[in-house]
């Protein structure tokens, strides 16, 4: 075999085994990612306009452009080990909160819908829900504190302050309490908060809010339907005589 030849036949077989390592490294590359992936949370605080985890996924193109136009930088998109869908922007309040911006650049930067352009209303966003843990807040440890009340900028309404009676004390403590239907989820609160890990923190509303159920008829608000069955009877000429109750168990007994 002349030199030439041998030359060629290394040279084939040093490709053949990049080719392969490169291969192999692309493989594991890819599986970490995959891994990373599947291990991400479905509960990231998504920029105000967010639509549904799963539908958010879908439309998210990755393309940053709400990372970009966020004058606050607010906004990253997520890396691999972020715990989070690769490449999709997310924020954590502790570090940058939202500062809800009234012309919500972020939303009107999305070319997908995936942040919903419907929004109008930054304070009708629902990026999250606050929660305060109650055995860390200095409010509610008798300290006077209120700091996620005042930085909050839905004040009076996301966040309010109640005074609860003292078990030692004739002197109530003034804490605070988040009222979902107005908290926004912007994480000022948890931000500012002068605890060493903040005792208020933005989650998911899924993570930390039950249903009630359909099931269950409360009859003393306004929005609850009431059905024929429990209905008042109807007038004939005099006053409405109130339904008789149902007798599920018994109806039809002998």
């Amino acid at each position: 075999m002349t030199d030439r030849a041998l030359m060629s036949r290394r040279l084939f077989f040093t490709r053949v085994a990049q080719g392969t390592a490169l291969a192999a490294t692309g493989g594991l590359i890819w599986s970490y990612l995959l891994g990373q992936q599947a291990r991400a949370t479905p509960y990231a605080i998504r920029p105000p306009g967010a639509r549904s985890e799963a539908e958010f996924n879908a439309r998210c193109i990755k393309c940053g452009q709400c990372v970009d136009a966020c004058p606050y930088d607010t906004l990253d998109l997520a890396t691999a080990d972020a715990g989070v869908p690769i490449g999709t922007p997310y924020f954590m309040p502790r570090q940058v909160p939202c500062y809800m911006c009234p012309d919500i650049p972020c939303t009107r930067a999305c070319p997908t819908g995936a942040l919903d352009p419907a929004l109008e209303d930054i304070n009708e966003a629902s990026m999250g829900l606050a929660v305060i843990d109650t055995e860390n807040c200095l409010s509610w440890q008798g300290l006077r504190c209120e700091i996620c009340f005042r930085e909050c900028p839905v004040q009076g309404k996301a966040i309010t302050i109640e005074h609860h009676p003292r078990r030692i004390s004739k002197h109530a403590m003034f804490v605070p309490v988040v009222n979902s239907d107005d908290c926004t989820g912007c994480g000022t609160c948890e931000k500012a908060c002068p605890t060493q890990e903040a005792a208020i923190r933005v989650l998911q509303p899924e993570l930390v809010q039950g249903r009630i159920g359909d099931h269950y008829r409360l009859g003393w608000t306004t929005d609850t339907p009431i059905t024929p069955e429990f209905s008042a009877g109807t007038a004939t000429g005099g006053a409405a005589e109130p339904a008789a109750g149902l007798d599920y168990l018994n109806e039809g007994a002998p």
